[in-house]
């Protein structure tokens, strides 16, 4: 499976435990990146959180039987994360995710919203 294949697969995830705001960044072309895509939505409770992530875990697993080589932020819930090695998920409280703003940060990235 390619990394943009997954990276559908994640929004699906997404998408089905209506996440908001959810933007594709594309690091293939920016020097010093860690991964080919960082997949970033927006939730509004610590329980929306938590079922964004685990929606994206369990299409993911279904899709290609990979669990994410690692998860932090499943204690706070405030900024989870799921790392697939060539996609890494960020699943933010507004707040915070407009304080990290790493849209910003991976400006020379390209970016797609969806929805």
């Amino acid at each position: 499976m390619t990394s943009e294949e997954l990276s559908q697969i994640i929004i699906k995830g997404m998408e089905e435990r209506k996440a908001e705001d959810i933007k594709v960044l594309d690091l293939r072309d920016v020097k010093g990146s860690i991964s080919d895509f960082f997949i970033i939505c927006s939730g509004n409770s610590d329980t929306q959180l938590q079922a964004i992530a685990e929606s994206v875990e369990k299409e993911v697993k279904e899709a290609q039987g990979e669990r994410p080589w690692r998860k932090e932020g499943f204690t706070n819930r405030e900024w989870i994360l799921l790392d697939y090695v060539s996609n890494v998920v960020h699943i933010f409280k507004r707040d915070k995710r407009d304080f990290y703003a790493l849209e910003d940060l991976w400006g020379d990235a390209k970016v797609t919203s969806i929805g």
